[in-house]
Parts: structure tokens; sequence; C-alpha cells
């Protein structure tokens, strides 16, 4: 009690020295409980200045935890009202463009996917007999006549109706317009009514696995319900080897030198590398001179980063070939005649379409007639949608590379654009099978 007496004598004298004080009522009085002498008052705070920090304080962390309440509660409602939005529109095109994916089945019938291929390309190739003579056939297109191919049945050419499983995996390449066909692929997936699964980022990211890795792949895929879409930067595995049913592959392709010069200023563009120290904080900044070296300068001055000898093992995924050759060690190799052979065989027997970034057009119309399960309507959902997306995506440091330097790299690169113009003409083939009208 003689503490407490001495604590509101001194709240007493303290009022009377200060009655015309700017500050009123408990704000002053609070003000005067924060004075270093009102806090050693018999050794303890203040009896007065406890009940005011009592009577005050609570209530403005109160006031403040309502605040941040409130402001949560909205910013959570916006959210959630895009979201709403965001599904009606998936909704109500799914419903315009046909519901016959809104009744699927839980697991569909093995043999779907193969009836709806053939529907769909004896639909596309009969759809011009007879009107040859009316339709100006363009016989040009990606420098192949195309009329050397128009007598080919379309499902010769199409291994999608020898896949009993609704699954399919997009082994993506890196700087062949995958980031755009990974986001078509997520768009088709509300609209054709499949699964989309998307591997996280890596901090090293490794297209060659062990044996263990792989079998951990493969049944990780295996468990996804079908019909599914699984993509990752990863070389061809044989699911068969580890006895489970092989999925449908895609993939893309480019230019092998376009590809390798759009990847070596990919990696040097200012949001990569940020992006990447944000992810793995870990990871070392590159040095300004590294960010500076031009690809030129770099090819012409024999720099290890451009010099590109038959059977090296690249860390840039320059090797075109691998990502289709497949996991053993013999496919890994630039420009070795191994890894070419046994992806032009790869590609012919386990992927539907391998398409070209040069000739979107082209690329996406096959991938509608031969994989319409998951590529219905790929065409206009890309050019209205996706196309604006991928935008984002290009790069603005990448500066003009002389032809020269490019004929350089060339020489090279022999077997890897083989292998590219393999791909080519097989799409060109299935394109021509289709016999469709030109526009």
């Amino acid at each position: 009690m003689v503490g407490s007496s001495r604590g509101l004598n001194w709240l007493d004298h303290r009022l009377s020295l200060s009655p015309r004080h700017p500050l009123t009522g408990s704000e002053w009085l609070l003000a005067e409980c924060r004075r270093p002498d009102a806090q050693r008052v018999s050794g303890s705070v203040l009896p007065g200045c406890r009940r005011l920090w009592r009577q005050n304080v609570p209530a403005r962390v109160s006031e403040v935890l309502a605040v941040v309440s409130v402001t949560s509660t909205f910013m959570l409602f916006i959210h959630t009202s895009h979201l709403q939005s965001q599904l009606a529109l998936y909704t109500n095109n799914h419903i315009d463009h046909g519901s016959s994916s809104a009744h699927r089945p839980s697991y569909p019938d093995t043999n779907s996917l193969q009836r709806e291929v053939e529907s769909s390309v004896r639909i596309s190739s009969s759809s011009n007999i007879g009107g040859r003579e009316d339709v100006k056939v363009r016989t040009k297109h990606g420098g192949f006549n195309l009329e050397e191919f128009r007598h080919i049945d379309p499902l010769t050419l199409n291994n999608t109706k020898n896949h009993r499983k609704l699954t399919m995996v997009f082994n993506r390449v890196p700087k062949v317009g995958s980031q755009s066909t990974m986001e078509l692929l997520r768009t088709l997936s509300y609209r054709n009514g499949f699964t989309f699964h998307k591997d996280r980022p890596q901090k090293v990211e490794n297209i060659k696995l062990t044996e263990r890795e792989q079998k951990r792949l493969v049944q990780l895929v295996d468990v996804f319900r079908p019909p599914s879409v699984y993509v990752k930067h990863v070389c061809y595995i044989n699911f068969t080897t580890f006895n489970v049913t092989q999925p449908l592959y895609v993939n893309m392709v480019r230019d092998p030198v376009e590809r390798v010069i759009s990847w070596y200023y990919y990696v040097r563009a200012p949001w990569y590398f940020v992006e990447r120290k944000q992810a793995f904080p870990e990871l070392p900044l590159p040095s300004s001179a590294w960010l500076r070296k031009d690809y030129e300068t770099c090819v012409m001055t024999g720099d290890r980063e451009c010099r590109y000898k038959e059977g090296d093992e690249r860390p840039d995924f320059a090797q075109l070939t691998e990502f289709f050759c497949g996991q053993e060690k013999k496919c890994t190799g630039l420009n070795t005649d191994f890894a070419l052979q046994r992806a032009k065989e790869n590609v012919e027997r386990n992927y539907a379409v391998v398409g070209v970034l040069e000739d979107l057009n082209t690329t996406l119309t096959v991938l509608e007639h031969y994989v319409p399960r998951f590529f219905k309507g790929a065409k206009a959902v890309y050019w209205n949608h996706v196309q604006k997306l991928s935008k984002v995506n290009r790069n603005i440091y990448k500066p003009k590379v002389s032809q020269a330097i490019k004929d350089m790299v060339r020489k090279n690169f022999t077997r890897e654009i083989e292998f590219y113009e393999f791909c080519r003409r097989r799409l060109y083939m299935q394109y021509a099978a289709l016999n469709l009208p030109e526009d």
C-alpha cells in the first residue's frame, strides 16, 4: 500500500504541475506514464499506469486486429470472386463446345481413344474427296510437296490408336515453345476434361535419371487418374521396362542452332536468374563478365561454352536428340549417330505428334486431329488466349546473331539438324494425309 500511495501522490503532483497540457485525459496520463521517473516509483510500475495500460493498450491492439481482419476478408472476397468468374468462363466454354466430356466415365474405355482418333482422321481425310478440282491445293508447305503424301492413310501415321491408356507425357525440350504449349494444355484441361500435372521447379534440372528415379517417376505417372497429362523436362522413358503401360508422348522441336542461341541469351536475361535466386537463395549470382558476353564473341574466341564438339556431354541442353533418344548412357553425346537413329525410332513408335515451333498452325492442326482427346479446339484456344501469355516469356535481351556465325555453328550440328528435318517431314506427312481443304 505504501508503494501505491506514493505512486498516486506522484501522479497528483504531475497533474498539478501541468493543468493545461495540450494532451487531455488518458492521453496525457499515458504519456506521463512513459517517463523514466514514473517507472521507478517504489521500484515498480505505478498502479495508475498499469490501469491505463489495461484500459488503452488492449483496445488499440483490438483495433489493429480488426483492421487486419477486415482487410484480409476483403482481399479474400476479391480473390474468390475472380476464381468464380474464371470457373464460370471455363464452364460456359466447356458447355458451348460439347457436353461429351461432362458425361465421361470415371475410367474411360481403353478403346475410346482409338475410336475417337479413327473418327477424327477419317472424317478429315474424306472431307476433301471429290473436291480437289474445286479447291486450289497448296503444293508447297514448309518446303515439302504435300501432294506426295496425300495418298497416305492418316491412321498409319498415328500411333495414338496403339495406346490403351488415356495418359499423355509432354517431356518438353527447352526453348522450343514448350512454355506456351504447357499453358495451352493447362487451358485445354478445363475445356476438354482432363487433369493437368506439372513437375515442380528444380535447382538443377536433371533430364537423365537414375534407374531408381525413373521407376519413381513411372510409378507417379501411372497413378494419375486418366485422362491426364504430365509435363516435365526429361529424356524419353520407356515405361514398359518397368512393367507399366506405356503412355502417349508428344513434344516440340525447333531449328537446333536457333534453339542453342535462344538458350544462350535466355539464361542471361535478368529476370531468369532473379527468379532462380528467389526460388533458390543459395544459388550464386553469375559474374558481370559472363552476363555481358555475347554469342558471336563466344563462338569466334573458341569459348568452351560455345564449342560444340561431337560426342560432348552438354550442360546447356544443346543436344536435341537426347530428349528423344532416352535414358541410356549412349544417348548422351552431341551430334552422334546412335542418338540420331534411336531418337528417330522412338518418335515413330511412341510419339503421336512432334510439333515444329516454326509452323505452329500446322502443328496445332495435326495435334487437334491426331490427339483430339487432349487437343480438341487447340488452334482457337492458342491464338485467342495462350499466344497473349507467351509474349511474357519473350526475351527482349536477345540480340540478332549474324548468319555467318549461324552457318559456322551448323557445321557441328549436322545430325541434330537431320533429326529436326526428320520431325518436320513427319509432321507435314501427317498434315497432308488429312487432306484438309486449304484456307
